[in-house]
């Protein structure tokens, strides 16, 4: 848990990188503005993540996943999000499992290299 309540807001950094990103050219943002979409995310998190701590709670388990954070934005009425955070979470799943398997073949690469150096 925070130990402050500053440690529940995200990273200045990260939200500005995101608004930049997403405004179109020629349009700039205050630090005010950038303060309070701050402020405004973290709250958002925070209740996403507490309504898919309730679903967790109500189907008995310990861990939330990414089906729960899914299932909790229909709870809260942002359905609009789903499709969209779905196929996010697929492209995450799918870039995890190309980096795992990278990481096999290389490690197998290396002990076929030893292999051969050895003989």
């Amino acid at each position: 848990m925070a130990e402050k309540l500053e440690d529940l807001n995200l990273p200045m950094s990260v939200v500005t990188r995101i608004v930049k990103e997403s405004l179109p050219d020629g349009v700039a943002i205050s630090k005010e503005a950038r303060t309070g979409l701050a402020k405004a995310a973290s709250v958002f998190v925070l209740y996403v993540t507490s309504a898919a701590t309730n679903i967790v709670k109500n189907h008995k388990r310990k861990t939330l996943t990414g089906p729960d954070v899914l299932e909790a934005m229909k709870d809260i009425e942002f359905d609009r999000f789903v499709g969209p955070l779905t196929e996010a979470l697929e492209n995450y799943k799918q870039a995890v499992s190309a980096r795992k398997s990278g990481a096999g073949k290389k490690k197998e690469e290396a002990e076929e290299i030893e292999t051969i150096e050895e003989d």
